[in-house]
């Protein structure tokens, strides 16, 4: 059995991509959905394809095929680690993942958001996992800088309790060739069980587990 059109209505799993002609034609009729986040699942499976960058995912059974989970990234140039992890978690689950860190401009911002992009505000990314969505965000308050940084504690406060799964990327093409990019899943971290939502020393200690974890990732030769 051939797998469903994407419609856009399934706003978490990648279904089977429209031809060009046909996704033209249901852009100009208006035939496509937009989630309460301003995500465009329809066009989000277009243009994937348009950035072939090769990545390569070692233990992507850790990653979610269904629910909500923070994912927690090393930073770098900026651009290409969120896109690394994109593909790999399509490649990995068959899943849409939302890259948190969005500028909040009024023309770059909306067509992030559409291209299914977040603003950098806790309590966004905190809704986001509660509608049941993977979001990727990196470890530090920005995707610009080399390595971990100062893990977003606001950010582990609001969403504590959802699953935090540590990724580690390593560069590749074009800064490595000619190897492809490799995506690292690390075991997923949880609060200890019990533990209060909001939980400012909780959230500290598994702010500090998860650099830990982010680092052993990127380590790893």
């Amino acid at each position: 059995m051939s797998a469903a059109t994407n419609f856009g209505l399934d706003t978490d799993r990648v279904l089977a991509a429209d031809s060009p002609l046909a996704a033209l034609r249901r852009r100009v009729a208006g035939r496509y959905a937009v989630d309460e986040f301003g995500g465009d699942p329809h066009l989000m499976d277009l243009v994937a394809p348009l950035f072939p960058l090769p990545v390569t995912v070692e233990h992507g059974e850790r990653l979610p095929r269904v629910g909500p989970a923070l994912l927690i990234v090393n930073r770098g140039v900026g651009l290409l680690e969120p896109l690394a992890v994109l593909r790999a978690v399509r490649a990995a689950t068959g899943r849409r993942t939302r890259v948190v860190g969005a500028p909040e401009l009024p023309v770059l911002g909306e067509g992030l958001r559409t291209l299914g992009a977040l603003g950098p505000r806790p309590d966004d990314v905190a809704a986001m996992l509660r509608a049941g969505h993977l979001a990727a965000a990196p470890l530090a308050s920005t995707w610009f800088g080399i390595g971990g940084g100062e893990p977003p504690r606001a950010l582990f406060v609001a969403t504590l309790g959802f699953p935090l799964v540590p990724l580690g990327v390593h560069a590749g093409f074009p800064f490595a060739r000619p190897r492809p990019w490799r995506v690292r899943v690390g075991p997923t971290l949880r609060p200890p069980r019990g533990t209060p939502p909001g939980d400012q020393l909780a959230a500290a200690e598994l702010a500090e587990a998860v650099g830990e974890a982010v680092a052993a990732l990127v380590a790893e030769s």
